[in-house]
């Protein structure tokens, strides 16, 4: 009888919870002075990445974020990245960054690669997941790629031995194998896939994967495969969705990444930042392809959408979930409705105005 009697009790109090807005939930419990805004290093950069950031900040200006930017002319043509720009960063350990060219050959560095190296940021991660109203040729995807960002080919340990022979050096260590699993614990996430080419450099991809195992073994609640990296682009374009999270020597993250981006919608929506110990830098997740492409900037036609979400990212990354919850619900609003799309998205918008839609589909 006593249960009979309760359950319509029952029956009208989960009713009327249904009907509170799940947003309103508790988040954290934040500290005294948590709200004080932060400054953020901005790097507008090159090609379209002043037409991306600038929608970042016109969006951040227009929900009132708690961040101001300290922004900073940087080019990739430079010689290297002006001392007071790596100040910066290091005293607001966030930066948001648009694309910086990099010049092909002539043994001319790539800046982005030098910030990576000056600040550390040894870990870089991006996540290619399926955005609802997009449509694609695989659902179900959500794949973080975390990859080395500062060791393997990119550590730029190359020489010339005598005229016309160049010699290359690889090295590995555990901390990007660690970073990857802490992240799939704190992310409730189910697996790490360990993605090498040890069948052929079995001295330095096999180091990377006895890093791996070793660490694997600290996370019994995580299942732990490995896969080479050939094999692993095909099961990306064929069964994506059997991965979860994924952890590579630099080289090979790159070019798994930018392929996972591609199958879950493009490199134009897909988030992504670069970590270390101390700083972040947040960017397009997959390479700005068109970073340098003259006639998207001319006509003002690239898609905010990658930074908007890597900046959400970062308002995460600086505890402010709430702001970063809105942009995240705005922007995948405005990608559902489908009436605001760059060309990259199969639409005819420009930056400005797939802005202005984000701005007006913030609650």
């Amino acid at each position: 009888m006593a249960t009979r009697r309760t359950t319509p009790l029952l029956k009208r109090l989960f009713a009327s919870h249904s009907r509170l807005n799940p947003t309103r939930s508790v988040t954290y419990m934040h500290r005294p002075g948590d709200g004080t805004p932060r400054a953020v290093t901005l790097i507008p950069g090159d090609g379209i990445g002043p037409l991306v950031t600038g929608s970042v900040e016109q969006v951040m200006e227009a929900m009132h974020a708690p961040v101001y930017f300290e922004k900073f002319d940087v080019h990739g043509d430079m010689k290297a990245v002006p001392a007071e720009v790596i100040d910066s960063i290091k005293k607001n350990q966030v930066c948001l960054k648009g694309g910086l060219a990099t010049p092909m050959g002539g043994g001319v560095s790539s800046l982005n690669v030098q910030l990576r190296k000056d600040l550390d940021l040894y870990a870089s991660l991006v996540n290619c997941f399926n955005l609802p109203g997009l449509p694609t040729r695989h659902d179900s995807v959500d794949i973080v790629v975390i990859r080395e960002n500062t060791e393997g080919e990119y550590s730029g340990l190359e020489h010339e031995v005598v005229p016309g022979v160049v010699e290359s050096l690889k090295f590995c260590s555990e901390r990007i194998a660690k970073y990857a699993f802490e992240y799939a614990y704190l992310n409730n996430r189910k697996k790490v896939t360990a993605v090498h080419k040890a069948n052929i450099m079995k001295l330095a991809d096999g180091l990377f994967l006895e890093s791996c195992r070793e660490v694997a073994a600290n996370y019994p609640g995580i299942k732990y495969n490995e896969i080479i990296v050939d094999n692993c682009c095909m099961q990306l374009v064929s069964k994506p969705e059997q991965f979860d999270v994924m952890v590579t020597p630099n080289l090979y993250g790159n070019l798994v990444a930018n392929t996972a981006a591609g199958i879950a919608g493009g490199t134009g929506v897909m988030p992504g930042g670069n970590v270390g110990a101390e700083t972040a830098v947040f960017e397009q997740g997959a390479s700005a392809g068109n970073v340098g492409d003259r006639k998207v900037v001319e006509q003002k036609i690239a898609n905010p959408v990658a930074l908007l979400l890597s900046s959400a990212m970062m308002l995460r990354h600086l505890q402010f979930p709430a702001f970063a919850d809105r942009l995240e619900i705005a922007v995948k609003r405005v990608i559902l409705e489908g009436k605001h799309r760059t060309k990259d998205l199969g639409g005819t918008s420009t930056t400005q105005e797939v802005t202005d839609a984000v701005i007006a589909a913030l609650e």
